[in-house]
């Protein structure tokens, strides 16, 4: 065997750039437990679960300890089981063990690893604090009694987002992950984005459940029930409900909200063709004017509450466009506005965020949001589940007209740089075929968190930044203030690789975002509409429900907080 390798399990293993034991070890086959390793983060080692046994009989924790030539460990001694069943039930003898009635049930890996390890007993008694729920925030409910201490969403919050909302306090045995000074989430500096629940392998952190109230609101004969599906749902919910990974199930899902008794059923692209259109309209006004510059796009409303909290002065340069859910769904409440039933107008986001942007004053009108419910795509799941429906067994069926056609350039809002290739088929005076190709390799499109490309408009070279995770929106933030970068357009997503990987989608590594992307950008590539001014239902909404009503129904003011 040429290069260096390790011994794992008696089994050599090439070493081949990995940072860790850990790596290595998957690398072999052999699934480690962990519960507080992520690549994307940074090592805590807390959790003790990946310990390995060297040749000596010594103990390292394998994510902490990188691979060394020659070194010989084993995965799998008596020594080891004994040690990880211990410190399951350590966890399990310090949390609430409700776990039939927990929204984590059957995804969470304290009770996943208890099973693997054949946990059917705890030794010492559950010394678990009484439960305390934080349901302050629209978005997300904690609960202190589920946390296992593992730190992931203090570092997602910390690392990835640059917030802190949440951190360590005290210590020994009575640390725990709170607020500053044990305040609700909903009072501190938290933007909504639910990348801390989407990364909690319990059920202390979870994405806040409206079905209920929905259900009551479906099963009304007196109320028309109409939904709108954001396009990363479509790709986020497949592997949950048995099919591919990342595959489009665009049409089941439509089919299954109307068994589950939903009146009309629409697709958020239509809305992301209209943001195309008065966003690429308001970025070539500033352009001309050369004032408010950059334009910050405005589709991701954690991006717009980190804004609003820590650079208000930057909100004028935050586009006034609403997200392609508040145009839609303004839109829609105009189109029923005469019906004879009362009409509940329901959003289905990979985004947690969204639920608190629905509450928005902004979004209300006589004290009516236009938005009703925000349902997410794991609340999806738990519908369709509740409901019966086989989903391998639905055929897919059509959106409802009039609003039944949008673009390929609406769809790919779903993933990081998607917005941006929107806007850029629209402001290209070339619309040809190779063109539009060549457009997947201008730098716009791939999982990176900060992405750069130009395009020349009118004999003038528009510099633009796509960035994904609000710390690397922070740090090129700081980059324009300090003189060092400039920009002319910058779209950014909370969620590192934009809205696939929303708080409110089944979690995903590397490999599913990837696939998540993909699923997008073939659902374009299969559009016969490739733009979004080439929809015809532009053109109607434009010459009808939008007449005299743009800027009333498709642009907001953004109050901000000074």
């Amino acid at each position: 065997m040429n290069g260096e390798f390790m011994i794992i399990d008696d089994i050599p293993v090439e070493i081949n750039g990995e940072k860790n034991i850990l790596e290595l070890v998957r690398k072999a086959g052999i699934d480690l437990p962990t519960f507080c390793y992520y690549s994307e983060l940074s090592v805590y080692g807390a959790c003790r679960m990946c310990m390995v046994e060297n040749k000596w009989g010594d103990m390292e924790a394998s994510c902490s300890t990188p691979p060394r030539a020659g070194m010989e460990i084993h995965t799998n001694t008596p020594r080891l089981r004994k040690y990880r069943k211990m410190n399951l039930e350590l966890l399990l003898s310090n949390h609430c063990r409700d776990c039939t009635t927990c929204e984590k049930n059957g995804h969470c890996k304290l009770q996943d690893l208890s099973q693997r390890f054949g946990i059917k007993q705890v030794r010492f008694n559950n010394t678990s604090e009484e439960r305390q729920i934080d349901n302050s925030s629209a978005c997300i409910v904690r609960d202190k009694s589920k946390c296992i201490l593992c730190g992931d969403c203090v570092r997602v919050c910390e690392e990835v987002q640059n917030i802190g909302a949440i951190d360590f306090v005290k210590r020994g045995s009575k640390m725990t992950v709170t607020t500053a000074f044990d305040e609700p989430i909903a009072d501190s500096n938290c933007v909504g984005c639910g990348q801390c629940a989407a990364v909690c392998p319990t059920g202390a952190i979870v994405v806040k459940n409206d079905t209920a109230r929905l259900w009551e609101d479906i099963s009304d004969k007196d109320t028309k029930v109409v939904v709108q599906i954001a396009p990363a749902v479509r790709v986020g919910i497949s592997q949950e409900l048995g099919q591919k990974d990342g595959e489009n199930v665009m049409g089941k899902i439509v089919s299954a909200l109307r068994k589950m008794g939903f009146d009309e059923v629409f697709d958020t692209s239509t809305g992301a063709d209209l943001t195309v259109l008065e966003e690429t309209t308001e970025f070539l006004s500033r352009l001309e004017k050369n004032e408010k510059l950059p334009l910050f796009t405005s589709c991701c409303p954690a991006w717009v509450n980190y804004v609003e909290n820590t650079y208000p002065s930057l909100m004028k340069n935050v586009s006034t466009c609403r997200s392609p859910m508040q145009m839609f769904s303004s839109v829609l409440k105009e189109h029923y506005k005469n019906s004879n039933k009362r009409v509940v107008s329901v959003a289905i986001m990979p985004c947690t965020a969204k639920k608190s942007e629905a509450k928005r004053d902004e979004f209300t009108e006589d004290g009516v949001s236009s938005v009703d419910y925000v349902i997410t795509t794991q609340e999806l799941i738990q519908m369709i589940k509740e409901s019966g429906i086989v989903f391998s067994e639905v055929e897919p069926e059509a959106v409802d007209m009039p609003f039944g056609v949008s673009s390929g350039a609406g769809v790919i809002f779903g993933v990081t740089g998607g917005v941006t290739e929107a806007v850029i088929r629209r402001v290209l005076d070339d619309k040809s075929t190779s063109t539009l190709r060549a457009l997947a390799f201008n730098g716009v499109r791939g999982m990176a968190g900060v992405k750069e490309t130009s395009i020349t408009v009118d004999n003038r070279v528009i510099n633009i930044a796509v960035v994904s995770g609000l710390k690397n929106a922070d740090e090129l933030i700081k980059r324009i203030q300090s003189g060092a970068a400039h920009y002319d357009f910058i779209e950014v997503m909370a969620c590192p690789g934009g809205c696939i990987c929303g708080a409110g989608q089944p979690f995903a590594k590397a490999e599913g975002k990837l696939k998540r992307g993909a699923g997008l950008y073939e659902a374009d590539r299969m559009s016969s509409i490739k733009r979004s001014e080439e929809n015809p239902v532009m053109m109607s909404l434009y010459q009808g429900i939008l007449k005299g009503k743009v800027h009333k129904l498709l642009h907001v003011d953004y109050k901000g907080k000074e």
